[in-house]
């Protein structure tokens, strides 16, 4: 049964409200997590929360338990002299920055002069997301995982 501390491996696909798909775990890879440490959106680990080997469900995911809702303030003109001159930006790099003590990802969405465009929303943020899962296997985590706070997978730790 999926529950805190144990390593769930899942196969699933995701896709947004127009049934696009966004993502899916590869047909001899499932996807593996340590349950209960919030290392998916909460939405969608709760709703397994329970589920026994060979479970399968849709669970859709509301943006406020899956990437927060899109924020336009995080939607920035930064001035080009507040990154390395030896860096070429280009529309898709990404780099973190502390955001009221918050470590956010930003994605350059394009130049313009000397200003840098820039979005620290989750590409996903705003969106209703819709997981077709099925529970392919539960194990407890060892020791040594819950130490380091992630699944090792098959075959030892992995970075």
């Amino acid at each position: 049964m999926v529950k805190k501390d144990s390593v769930v491996s899942l196969s699933y696909t995701l896709t947004n409200a127009d049934g696009q798909q966004l993502d899916k775990s590869a047909p001899d890879k499932p996807f593996a997590y340590l349950h209960g440490k919030k290392q998916i959106v909460p939405g969608l680990e709760n709703a397994l929360e329970g589920l026994a080997i060979g479970d399968k469900k849709e669970i859709t995911v509301p943006p406020t338990e899956g990437y927060g809702e899109f924020d336009p303030k995080l939607k920035l003109d930064i001035e080009r002299s507040n990154f390395p001159k030896d860096v070429d930006i280009q529309p898709g790099m990404q780099f973190s920055a502390d955001v009221n003590g918050d470590n956010l990802i930003f994605t350059v969405t394009g130049l313009e002069n000397d200003k840098v465009q820039v979005d620290g929303n989750h590409p996903l943020a705003g969106q209703t997301l819709h997981f077709d899962v099925e529970v392919v296997e539960i194990r407890d985590a060892t020791k040594e995982e819950l130490e380091h706070g992630h699944s090792h997978g098959p075959g030892g730790h992995q970075h």
